[in-house]
């Protein structure tokens, strides 16, 4: 039995959202730059929340989820905003708080969707709390363990935890060691279709060795899963782009809920393509945001 059939009543307890939040500039060009010396002019810039896992909690907290944020944070002003912002917007924010700045991005974006993420600084990695992550996983409905350090040293104690593990490999390319202990241990695996040539067989094989499902978002083609019924798939939902930072977790956001309300697989890919909509017509990763960055 897996730990989604034993993990209790569908859709009872709260949330936990483990990974990554950070403080995100936004530079909108005509085109990425070359790699060569030269000036180019910027559409757009502007500041805002990011990270896969606010954008996870953003959408949870939306849909009515009571969400727990487990992250790490720097003590400097920025780290400050950033759980400020995502508390103002209803999320429970539990950090370790190390010394020195916390994450920052520079995102150069084209308004194809085109994308170079540098980062600015990275808090440094400090072991989590294990007994803290216990008392936030009792009574939930969900372990969302995101790509980071923190997940990766929390992941036993989650599996230990007996409730369903969700987690996005985003553009795994099926080699990378890093992301190995997060495929082993999740009951439902997110993951885009750039790093692989043919997801579908990466998808069938976990299912095979016992995972419950695997999503794979294609971008403007829509969606696909795998699970014990086998291949399902969901157009893309038309939509007025604004920015496309946040859609693949707003995507996993919605699937997620409606997983835990009871949906089949393919009602859950229809819930996950609405909810990208929500990421893909504001600036920020969620409109609560755009409340608090007037």
């Amino acid at each position: 039995m897996s730990r989604a059939s034993a993990g209790g009543a569908i859709g009872a307890g709260h949330i936990v959202v483990c990974g990554p939040v950070s403080w995100n500039t936004l530079v909108y060009l005509d085109q990425l730059p070359e790699p060569r010396p030269h000036v180019t002019f910027a559409l757009e810039d502007f500041q805002t929340v990011g990270g896969t896992s606010a954008g996870k909690a953003l959408h949870l907290t939306g849909l009515g989820r009571a969400v727990e944020c487990q992250t790490l944070l720097g003590d400097d002003d920025t780290s400050r905003r950033v759980r400020s912002v995502l508390e103002a917007a209803g999320i429970q924010v539990t950090a370790s708080v190390v010394p020195g700045a916390g994450e920052r991005h520079l995102n150069l974006m084209t308004r194809a969707g085109e994308r170079v993420s540098v980062y600015l600084s990275v808090p440094a990695f400090t072991e989590p709390d294990v007994a803290q992550f216990t008392a936030l996983s009792r009574g939930a409905a969900a372990l969302v363990m995101d790509l980071s350090q923190t997940s990766r040293a929390l992941l036993p104690t989650a599996i230990a935890a007996g409730v369903p593990v969700w987690t996005d490999v985003h553009d795994y390319d099926g080699r990378s060691e890093f992301h190995e202990p997060f495929i082993r241990a999740a009951d439902y695996i997110f993951m885009n279709a750039d790093g692989m040539s043919d997801p579908s067989a990466f998808m069938r094989a976990r299912v095979a060795a016992g995972t419950t499902a695997v999503v794979c978002t294609l971008g403007a083609e829509g969606a696909m899963a795998v699970d014990a019924e086998g291949l399902h798939r969901v157009a893309a939902v038309p939509v007025q782009v604004r920015d496309t930072n946040g859609a693949g977790d707003a995507f996993f956001a919605g699937f997620l809920d409606a997983t835990l309300s009871g949906a089949s697989t393919e009602a859950a890919l229809a819930a996950g393509a609405d909810q990208a909509t929500v990421a893909l017509r504001t600036k920020h990763l969620h409109p609560a945001l755009e409340t608090l960055f007037p």
